[in-house]
């Protein structure tokens, strides 16, 4: 495995399936996170239970498609910052405009200019919506399109795709995962499912809870990763043809205010999301991850009748919509319109695809080879590709994904998933499908055994949503 200013120079190429990596600096900094901050980590998904017992590298810094570990370690990295940082680590046009906002302050008593430049930026990008209100993260502009669609309707219940892994970490959403502990059950109640692509089950939700449903809420795509409690759902992809088009019209047949989730599908469905690649508009959608390559910054947006009534011009019942203390914060203003600019200059949507395809056909030639290729398996659009771990029986294995991963850090490969950035080179996709080779030869060993647990050297890592720690 590469390394830079590393104290372990054996390691400088993958290891043999037996040899340890090592990480005293890192196990000993995540004992410091425990000790201090719940979790050992500020996002379930970075916890040191989503990686192999003792191999969960804290890291130093990362520029381009690549991090460094605190022991010196060097990887390449995938899904980096959980989907947001698309372009790269510290790209040089989106720190550049970071810094000139920085000599300016960035936060007043009144909005700032860079506050309209980024809401009309924006909207040329989503011309589908008429308004935009921006946040810091996900969560906030999910929850304000379900009170604005509760408020607007007049109705409690909200309906969300049950195929879809993530929406809010507010109780609305949170109620319904087996991390549900400090949510009451009246608020759980009034979260209702449907599963993506099947119309007849929507509309049967629809007629079960008449005048009911405010909004129904999802992915605009089939499946963009794990869903709650099981490392991966089956299937991944486009919707069917007139599948959103007939969706929209059920819920305003019905009433009912239909939200996109466009967390993970803005950019890298195309520019717009995947609203402006299938040509369906939501009454609402919220955006953020790629929106500032690893700044804090998303958004609300949507129909103008709707927003407004989080507005000023309005005689309606006001609705308390967004309104944060750092919700516009001008270097994250900056670094959205230094990433839509990016985008639409460097065609940054086409190269992730072409890296994904490419990252995609030698994973599955190298899993086929070695004769793993029914249980290590890419699923997903080539620019947000998983994978999955199948065990002997090809049902999904935690063990399996644990013997995996273990293989993947030994030849410097940090991959939670298989989302590119645009930052990959030629010479990174080459390196990561040989390590992965490397990978398949021992669960191939393992699946001859019919036991990962030799190769495991310890627990097995465990799914986000769970019940018990």
């Amino acid at each position: 495995m590469d390394t830079e200013h590393t104290e372990h120079p054996e390691h400088t190429t993958a290891a043999a399936d037996t040899e340890e990596l090592p990480l005293p600096r890192s196990r000993r900094a995540n004992e410091r996170l425990h000790a201090l901050i719940p979790g050992g980590a500020h996002t379930y998904a970075k916890g040191d239970d989503q990686y192999p017992a003792d191999l969960a590298p804290v890291i130093s810094h990362g520029r381009g498609a690549h991090v460094w570990d605190i022991d010196g370690n060097r990887y390449i990295e995938y899904g980096s910052g959980l989907r947001s940082v698309s372009l790269g680590h510290a790209h040089p046009r989106v720190t550049e405009a970071v810094r000139r906002e920085l000599d300016r302050g960035s936060n007043f008593v009144r909005p700032s200019i860079v506050e309209v430049e980024a809401a009309e930026r924006f909207l040329a990008t989503v011309p589908t919506a008429e308004m935009v209100k921006f946040a810091k993260n996900g969560s906030d502009a999910t929850t304000a399109a379900v009170r604005l669609a509760r408020a607007a309707t007049g109705r409690p219940r909200v309906a969300v795709c049950a195929d879809h892994p993530f929406f809010s970490v507010d109780d609305w959403f949170i109620g319904t995962t087996p991390m549900s502990a400090g949510v009451p059950t009246a608020t759980n109640e009034l979260t209702v499912s449907f599963p993506y692509g099947d119309l007849a089950a929507a509309e049967e939700l629809l007629t079960r809870y008449r005048d009911e449903i405010a909004c129904l809420i999802l992915e605009p795509v089939g499946h963009t990763g794990p869903s709650p409690g099981s490392p991966l759902r089956p299937g991944a992809g486009d919707p069917t043809p007139g599948y959103l088009a007939d969706l929209r019209e059920l819920a305003h047949r019905h009433g009912c205010v239909l939200v996109f989730d466009e967390m993970i599908t803005g950019f890298r469905w195309s520019e717009a999301g995947a609203q402006g690649l299938y040509g369906v508009v939501p009454d609402l959608s919220t955006f953020g991850k790629a929106l500032g390559n690893g700044f804090a910054v998303s958004a609300l947006a949507g129909r103008r009748d709707l927003m407004e009534r989080g507005g000023l011009r309005h005689s309606a019942d006001r609705v308390f919509l967004l309104s944060t203390t750092h919700g516009a914060e001008t270097h994250s203003l900056a670094a959205a319109m230094a990433v839509q600019t990016t985008y639409a200059e460097e065609g940054v949507t086409a190269r992730l695809h072409a890296l994904g395809e490419r990252l995609a056909a030698g994973v599955r030639e190298a899993a086929a080879g070695l004769g793993v290729g029914d249980h290590v398996i890419v699923r997903g659009r080539a620019s947000n590709l998983v994978f999955a771990t199948l065990d002997e029986n090809r049902r999904p294995s935690q063990e399996y994904r644990t013997l995996f991963l273990r293989r993947l850090l030994a030849g410097g490969v940090l991959a939670p998933s298989f989302v590119v950035s645009s930052a990959l080179t030629d010479a990174d996709i080459e390196h990561t499908v040989e390590v992965v080779a490397q990978a398949c030869a021992v669960y191939r060993k393992a699946l001859d055994a019919g036991d990962p647990t030799p190769w495991l050297a310890g627990r097995p890592v465990k799914p986000v949503f769970r019940r018990r720690a």
